[in-house]
């Protein structure tokens, strides 16, 4: 069934980041399926020839290392498991290549890390970077270097990944493949009476609650990592499709505007990119609480942040670092540039601006973040 909703979504979408799971590339066994890779590639390439540019955010380098070691079962060993992805992420980029070479296609392999987004000028480089890739009529396939990554370098999974790129190019649409049909009211697996959700205007608790706690049986992800990706594309204004992978036409129904999967609709204003790399991208190095005035006054009335209004400085940070503008509970609602170190915060929360330069010996500046560098996220 055709949806005119789904159709205009898909028309005003010049770019689609597309992300395929580990479970909708590999086969049982976790080694990587070729034939499934290729009807993936093929459908990509379909969207293309519309005219509209694609970038694929792929899994499966695992799973085609463990195809080439002749590994039964993924390792679970960190080490082990980095080495497998070593191996079996050239074997991936081969298979890609190979699919797209009947086309004329190249293939543009991008390995990164959480890391490459927080720095701002990686993070243009980055984009700089794929859209040089777009003019000469590659496909970008981006995976992040899990040869090298550990926890403070780690997206945590290819979703989080692709809402991170979608919001990078400003993608007005993501769509993310994996082995179920979308988001469903509850567990299909244990509520006979589930059912699919089939639009999602907003993601508030009630909507997260549904995601459960499941987890993907070979790759990183579940749902709930699915609606937290949703969220951070949906919040910047664009939209989000989860659908089933595995149905061997599934983007080609997409494209087309049918009612599959789920479509969850931007809840927010499309914001320009450098607010979308303050508010979504970049990790905050520290936390600012504020007083319910400096709060009312950044939040509602399109304030700087001043020093006076400030409780509590949080987490170590040096002056032009992103950090989280919290509430006095410590519930997250902005993030800015701080004109600040934290020692230097900590010295100046709660002064008026003619007592900072008693405490420093001169005011620098009489914004702790100022307006221009600060980006709400609720």
């Amino acid at each position: 069934m055709i949806d005119p909703l789904r159709q205009e979504v898909v028309a005003c979408a010049p770019t689609v980041v597309v992300k395929v799971g580990t479970n909708v590339l590999a086969d049982r066994s976790g080694r990587l399926a070729r034939e499934q890779v290729r009807c993936i590639v093929d459908q990509v390439l379909r969207i293309r020839s519309c005219g509209k540019k694609v970038v694929l955010v792929s899994s499966g380098a695992i799973g085609a290392g463990m195809g080439r070691l002749g590994l039964s079962t993924r390792p679970t060993d960190l080490r082990q498991l980095q080495a497998c992805a070593a191996v079996g992420q050239n074997a991936m980029m081969a298979l890609y290549e190979e699919c797209l070479a009947s086309q004329g296609v190249h293939a543009a392999q991008l390995l990164l890390t959480a890391s490459d987004f927080d720095n701002r000028a990686r993070y243009l480089n980055v984009r700089n970077t794929i859209q040089a890739l777009f003019e000469w009529g590659c496909l970008p396939i981006i995976n992040e270097n899990d040869t090298v990554s550990v926890a403070e370098i780690k997206f945590g999974d290819n979703d989080h990944l692709a809402a991170m790129v979608t919001n990078l190019l400003q993608a007005p649409l993501l769509i993310i493949l994996t082995t179920v049909e979308g988001l469903y009211s509850s567990d299909p697996k244990t509520d006979p009476q589930a059912s699919l959700l089939t639009t999602v205007p907003s993601i508030d608790a009630e909507i997260a609650g549904m995601a459960g706690t499941s987890r993907s049986s070979l790759g990183t992800g579940g749902m709930l990592s699915k609606l937290r990706a949703a969220r951070l594309v949906t919040s910047a204004g664009e939209s989000v499709i989860i659908a089933n992978g595995a149905r061997p036409d599934v983007l080609d129904r997409i494209m087309a505007g049918e009612a599959i999967g789920t479509l969850f609709l931007p809840h927010g204003a499309a914001l320009p990119a450098y607010k979308r790399w303050l508010g979504y991208t970049a990790r905050p190095k520290g936390r600012l609480l504020l007083d319910a005035g400096a709060e009312k006054a950044v939040r509602e009335n399109g304030r700087s942040l001043l020093p006076v209004g400030v409780l509590a400085v949080q987490g170590n940070f040096g002056k032009g670092d992103v950090v989280a503008l919290c509430d006095s509970t410590g519930t997250e609602f902005a993030r800015g540039l701080s004109n600040y170190s934290s020692a230097d915060a900590d010295k100046i929360r709660g002064l008026t601006t003619d007592r900072i330069a008693e405490v420093l010996g001169t005011v620098p500046y009489v914004e702790m973040v100022h307006r221009d560098n600060l980006a709400i996220i609720e």
